[in-house]
């Protein structure tokens, strides 16, 4: 069988990227179809493999701007030649989706968010970003038509949460089956060191994952410390606004990461995530969660509000900086163990061989149902 993987774009490493990762790992001769791929970022996806990229790729630098192209992304990918294919399988939370597809192929779909530019983050970047929100209040109605229409060529959604197979109803239309991402238990895991008096907040410094929200948060706990992990576009204002009791550490490995788990009082949350793989990181550590009550989160955390033993972190809303601040004193007097050998126990359900099982079962129904 001729076997297509297509994803939105490769430029680095991050839970889109892992979960493809672990995709390709499933399917070791199948071509990679991309808009952009920017050398030495993701080997660990690329290396051995034919990767296929858009004209978008021989833009010179466009790994700096790629982010503003978003108008042209649906050209961009439809002008990928998938034929003599038998069967696709797109990684998407923007465009991917949205390639032509050959009238003999099956394509399946691992949907990480309906084009989240378009639907469940345009306000974000227009409260965080605003000349970037202005552009995407200009083309978000066409965006969001194009995205509807073109979810027609998918032949069977996987959602990555029922937070996502929510999404995917309400802008498609479409039901989807649930296969949780795989997150790497086998290597994050609790160590006999001792928990210090530090936070931790990890993830890509976009604006919808509203790391603003946790540097703003630590403005109103000067006695407490904040470490922040990630790189991404909003990196130099996170900078200028952060109080002294607050350190960014840019991009660090998956070691060093791990080692902040392990250390960490506790991982700070605040985004509104599809899935979100860094809790579940977090616990497999055995580091207990703060996280903002909506997303993903909801599936993934058990909450101490309801004073359960064998809770996992602490949930809270509203989604502002003083909320986050309330929950972490709030976090502080909770009379809990955090047994950290139970926290692994329950990241395990989301390790990557469930993932695997789980995600071959569904395309190969996909593959025996729809096939000419």
């Amino acid at each position: 069988m001729k076997v297509a993987l297509v994803h939105d774009w490769l430029t680095g490493m991050r839970g889109g990227e892992k979960v493809l990762a672990a995709i390709c790992g499933m399917f070791p001769g199948a071509d990679l179809f991309t808009l952009i791929c920017v050398p030495g970022r993701c080997e660990a996806i690329t290396q051995g493999r034919r990767v296929v990229t858009s004209w978008l790729s021989r833009l010179p630098g466009i790994e700096r701007y790629y982010r503003y192209l978003l108008p042209v992304m649906p050209w961009a990918i439809q002008s990928l030649d998938l034929s003599g294919y038998e069967l696709i399988i797109s990684s998407s939370h923007c465009v991917a989706k949205g390639l032509r597809r050959p009238r003999s192929a099956v394509h399946v779909c691992y949907c990480h968010s309906p084009m989240r530019y378009a639907w469940s983050q345009a306000d974000s970047y227009r409260r965080t970003m605003p000349l970037e929100g202005l552009a995407l209040a200009l083309f978000r109605d066409p965006l969001r038509r194009w995205d509807r229409n073109s979810s027609n060529g998918v032949d069977l959604f996987a959602a990555n949460s029922r937070n996502v197979a929510r999404r995917i109803r309400l802008a498609y239309g479409r039901e989807a089956l649930v296969v949780y991402p795989p997150v790497d238990t086998d290597f994050y895991t609790p160590a006999p060191v001792a928990r210090e008096d530090f936070y931790l907040a990890v993830g890509a410094l976009a604006p919808y994952k509203r790391m603003d929200q946790a540097v703003e948060g630590f403005a109103h706990l000067p006695d407490r410390r904040l470490v922040v992990i990630g790189s991404g576009q909003m990196a130099a204002a996170l900078r200028r606004s952060a109080p002294s009791n607050v350190t960014l550490l840019g991009w660090q490995s998956d070691e060093a990461v791990r080692d902040h788990y392990r250390r960490a009082r506790a991982a700070v949350f605040p985004g509104e995530e599809d899935f979100g793989i860094v809790p579940v990181e977090a616990m497999a550590c055995g580091c207990p969660v703060i996280a903002y009550r909506g997303g993903g989160a909801l599936e993934t955390v058990i909450d101490a509000e309801g004073g359960l033993t064998s809770a996992t972190g602490l949930c809270y809303s509203p989604q502002t900086a003083e909320a986050l601040a309330a929950a972490i004193r709030k976090f502080e007097t909770l009379p809990m163990s955090w047994d950290a050998a139970a926290m692994a126990r329950h990241a395990a359900q989301f390790g990557a061989a469930r993932f695997r099982q789980d995600f071959a079962r569904t395309v190969r129904a996909a593959y025996q149902r729809h096939r000419c």
